[in-house]
């Protein structure tokens, strides 16, 4: 690959955080360096060469010594080791916490399996988007959620007004912020037979989107078997006193075939992958449907209702809605947010909501929303870039063929 289309990668996908980061952040500059919080590896990040951008408020390392397109494909074909502790997690508990995170969730909580978890979406009156996230029932009176870093205020305000209604009417349901522990993501081919090196636990017996509470290292963790990369992996939330020594261990059996990975590479997976970051791909105004969601809203959700907006969501999913998220295969330079998208005689069909030249598939590929009717896979479109039309095509997706670890 050419050294342009290297630097293009890298400052599209630092383009594309910024964009997600300053939407998420709404009325809030970015701080000053001296501002920015620090994760519990920050030192850790810089020694080992990070280059660290502000997100979200925090200090958090784009990408290391390597290229960001060297460091996707490593993680593709061997690991990648990511510090995602500026995201929050928290854990929900009383007897009535399912019942209350119905009415903010699409998700059909009760019905989940425990130990098991679900992405979600959290929605507002209108059905549109909050934020999205991965909630995992861990007892039926203990559900254990991760939110987005730069919805954290926004989302941690929404649950607490409507926890104190639901507690005024009687409701038994309280709530602890997780701040105390940090979040470290372990992804690719590698990832379960180095992670085993490190707890006594079978990892074959743990499946995608399942959760367990063991110990790794000889810290006490909570382990869900999930990711933002399409490949096999884990989230693991550590004790901030034990990540160091858990990051150092788990490079250290890998034999450096597990590398520190960036933003950087975690955007360009992500989009390979075909998943949605907020504040690009999912905004408040856009439902669960419209983003090709709907497969998050549980059969019984479907038929109750129940939750903030479900009067627009199940009128969307009863007669479809008048924009979808699809992918795009596009020619020329990469397809950026906001690119105009038309159809072949020149009529605006929607625009691209994240895109960017594809490491592993070595082409550009692109999401974006479109009307309905233009959102079939081998549809024509011109995608504008830079004032000029370019050819596009749209295209099912993921792009890249997800290898979670499921039940053969």
């Amino acid at each position: 690959m050419r050294g342009g289309n290297l630097w293009q990668l890298g400052q599209s996908i630092t383009r594309r955080l910024a964009q997600a980061d300053k939407k998420a952040i709404t009325r809030r500059s970015f701080a000053s360096e001296a501002e920015l919080k620090k994760t519990a590896l920050y030192d850790f990040h810089v020694a080992h060469g990070g280059k660290m951008v502000p997100f979200a408020g925090w200090g958090m390392p784009i990408q290391y010594k390597d290229s960001i397109m060297d460091s996707t494909l490593n993680c593709r074909e061997n690991g990648g080791l990511f510090d995602v502790s500026h995201m929050c997690g928290l854990s929900l508990k009383g007897k009535d916490c399912i019942p209350f995170l119905e009415k903010l969730v699409v998700a059909d909580v009760a019905g989940l399996t425990p130990l098991t978890g679900s992405l979600t979406v959290f929605t507002n009156e209108k059905g549109g988007a909050i934020d999205d996230s991965v909630i995992t029932k861990v007892t039926d009176d203990h559900i254990y959620l991760v939110v987005n870093a730069g919805c954290r205020d926004k989302d941690l305000a929404h649950i607490e007004e409507h926890m104190k209604a639901f507690k005024a009417k009687g409701g038994d349901v309280s709530w602890h912020i997780h701040d105390e522990r940090s979040l470290l993501a372990l992804q690719g081919p590698l990832a379960a037979p180095v992670l085993q090196h490190l707890t006594k636990e079978d990892l074959s017996k743990i499946y995608f989107g399942e959760f367990r509470m063991l110990d790794i290292n000889g810290a006490h963790c909570f382990l869900t078997r999930t990711g933002y990369t399409g490949e096999d992996g884990f989230e693991i939330s550590v004790p901030s006193e034990n990540a160091l020594d858990l990051a150092k261990a788990i490079l250290e059996k890998s034999e450096g075939k597990v590398r520190l990975t960036g933003l950087g590479a975690r955007d360009s997976l992500r989009l390979e992958a075909g998943l949605c970051l907020y504040g690009n791909d999912m905004e408040q105004h856009i439902t669960p449907v419209e983003a090709g969601l709907t497969w998050a809203i549980g059969k019984r959700r479907r038929a109750e209702g129940g939750f903030l907006g479900a009067e627009v969501i199940l009128k969307q999913i009863e007669t479809g809605p008048s924009i979808r998220r699809v992918g795009f295969f596009s020619s020329g330079p990469p397809a950026r947010s906001h690119s105009e998208i038309q159809d072949e005689k020149g009529t605006t069909l929607g625009e691209v909501t994240s895109g960017g030249f594809s490491p592993c598939l070595k082409k550009n590929i692109a999401m974006g929303y479109v009307k309905s009717g233009s959102h079939k896979a081998g549809t024509k479109v011109k995608i504008v870039v830079r004032g000029k039309l370019y050819d596009g095509n749209v295209t099912k997706m993921p792009f890249v063929p997800t290898k979670y670890y499921k039940p053969s």
